[in-house]
């Protein structure tokens, strides 16, 4: 018997007089003789055309695509991730910067206003000044605010400018040498721990002076604006008082190594200040500077002042007090030189919150119960 669905050729008709095309047959047949066909291969077959294998190979490498592209999105996301927790992480750390810098800024204000309620304390007990008061040693008692903060602690530190030289006034009104406050400011130059020549010392006294000085005349071996206009990066000579020490650099013949120290030699700018009206608190002054107050005072003698002035049954009221001093009764200092009261101060305050540090340094001026800041800094 002749099987019509294995043995048909060729199209034919239904009971519905539709054309019925042999390939479908031909699936039919197939499916007669037993045989599957999987749904790749049903997927991949298509009226009229049969079967295509090469289709089938192409979904195949679909899938490895597929594969690839899931790694790369995910690789894509980890990135994403990774990057924006770096951000965070950086933000974080900026905002506790930010935060622990603020905290230090008011540690070490905090500081500087209490070393202003000592000053003004001090002022109320007298007018006399002296390394034996309070105000000048309060690094070793600013161990004893600690308590103040719950992190964090501050250091403070109060310096004396009126036992400093006063540059501003190495020049009168009239635009001349002030011939007391040469004479002291030469001496200090010429002090051996500072190495320099007395040519170089006459030099730089010169210059500090043409520096001052309201005219354009050049004195002896100074310099004015003819000279500072000619260097690599030149600048007017300024003609008027220094406003702040490192203003020095500026003059000629003093370098870095002279005004900062250089290995075991110390640097000038400690000893020197541009505030104040020129005498020199004795109670106050550092070595150096007592060395130089008088050309027949030498170093034994220093030695000495400094042993009776830290002498606390010793009065220091009195800015003669030094003629006192065993082997000094002959030395003359002249009295504009002199006082034993002092009106500019330095303040040191640093805040520390772990390796954490900041600094505030201000100028302080106190006349009599009142106190003014002059200049102000944070480092």
């Amino acid at each position: 018997m002749v099987n019509p669905v294995t043995e048909h050729k060729g199209d034919f008709k239904n009971r519905s007089g539709l054309t019925v095309f042999s390939p479908w047959f031909k699936w039919l047949a197939l499916l007669s003789k037993g045989r599957q066909i999987s749904a790749e291969g049903r997927r991949n077959y298509s009226p009229g055309q049969g079967f295509f294998p090469d289709r089938a190979r192409f979904l195949k490498d679909e899938k490895g695509m597929a594969l690839i592209l899931t790694i790369l999105i995910i690789s894509l996301i980890v990135t994403l991730t990774l990057q924006l927790n770096t951000s965070m992480r950086s933000n974080l750390h900026a905002a506790m910067n930010l935060r622990d810098g603020i905290m230090l800024a008011c540690i070490a204000r905090s500081g500087f206003d209490g070393a202003l309620a000592v000053l003004y304390e001090d002022a109320l007990a007298g007018n006399v000044d002296s390394l034996r008061e309070t105000w000048a040693h309060l690094v070793s008692l600013s161990g004893r605010f600690g308590s103040l903060f719950d992190e964090g602690r501050f250091v403070v530190e109060i310096a004396d400018h009126s036992g400093r030289i006063q540059i501003n006034k190495l020049v009168d009104e009239a635009g001349k040498y002030d011939e007391d406050q040469k004479g002291l400011l030469t001496r200090f130059l010429n002090s051996p721990e500072f190495g320099l020549d007395p040519e170089e010392v006459e030099d730089i006294v010169d210059a500090i002076k043409d520096w001052i000085d309201p005219d354009s005349e050049t004195t002896r071996f100074g310099a004015e604006t003819t000279y500072y206009e000619a260097l690599g990066t030149p600048y007017p000579c300024k003609n008027g008082p220094f406003e702040f020490v490192e203003e020095l650099l500026l003059v000629r013949g003093i370098t870095k190594e002279v005004f900062y120290g250089s290995g075991e030699r110390p640097g000038i700018s400690r000893y020197l200040s541009p505030y104040g009206d020129g005498m020199i608190n004795i109670n106050t002054a550092d070595p150096l500077v007592l060395g130089a107050l008088s050309d027949r005072i030498d170093q034994d003698m220093v030695e000495d002042m400094i042993a009776y002035r830290e002498d606390e049954d010793n009065e220091l009221s009195d800015s003669d007090w030094y003629k006192k001093v065993p082997g000094m009764s002959e030395v003359s200092i002249p009295e504009a030189l002199l006082t034993t009261s002092s009106t500019y101060f330095e303040i040191i305050s640093e805040g520390y919150k772990g390796a954490m540090t900041k600094r505030i340094r201000g100028v302080v001026e106190r006349e009599e119960k009142a106190l003014e800041i002059v200049c102000w800094k944070v480092e």
